[in-house]
């Protein structure tokens, strides 16, 4: 694992002339998907926006990756198997039909979704997916939805959280499946994976 307790993590340094500058979890993702497709090496990634790049303390700011104020660091690459094919995320797994009935379920690679702190103590170099997974009623779903973005949702008795390297999860009924704020199918169940240490980031 790259993060560890009591120890500095990532170190200063610009992005390499041939890493690569994402402005979204969605863009970076891509990246990470066409280079597994065609078996090559992923390239680093300089990020510029995103869950990811909050999550790691990223100031947005595109031209300071270039510099050597800059942070590099490796982190961990979520991976789910659905319909038998193999897809990566690089902050987050969604699995659900509605926010606003039925289940819900993320794996959090990252902390954030948008101004929402899903994962509080989620980190992308530890190793691990947070799997936040609830199905409340409306009442409670809407105090926990005030709650998000103070991280202050969980503990909740309706909504469980492990945290894993690996986790099979079966959804009844299949749910749409949502990575990195893109839909990709829908599943009736999830094999997800992490592999540690997999990616260089630069904020």
């Amino acid at each position: 694992m790259s993060v560890e307790k009591g120890k500095a993590w990532g170190a200063q340094g610009p992005l390499p002339e041939d890493g690569v500058v994402v402005h979204s979890d969605a863009e970076a993702r891509a990246v990470v998907e066409a280079a597994r497709r065609a078996g090559h090496e992923l390239p680093a990634l300089g990020l510029a926006a995103g869950d990811l790049c909050r999550t790691l303390g990223g100031r947005g700011d595109e031209a300071r990756l270039r510099t050597d104020a800059a942070t590099r660091a490796t982190v961990d690459l979520g991976s789910v198997l659905l319909d038998g094919s193999i897809h990566w995320f690089v902050a987050h797994l969604v699995a659900r039909r509605s926010w606003w009935h039925g289940r819900v379920v993320a794996a959090m690679n990252a902390q954030w979704i948008g101004r929402w702190d899903v994962a509080p103590r989620a980190h992308p170099g530890d190793g691990l997916l947070d799997v936040v997974d609830g199905d409340l009623a409306l009442t409670q779903r809407l105090k926990a939805r005030r709650r998000l973005p103070a991280g202050l949702h969980v503990p909740h008795p309706g909504i469980r959280v492990q945290r894993r390297a690996a986790v099979q999860l079966d959804l009844q009924p299949p749910l749409d499946v949502w990575l990195d704020g893109v839909r990709v199918g829908r599943a009736s169940t999830l094999s997800l994976r992490v592999e540690p240490d997999a990616l260089t980031v630069v904020v």
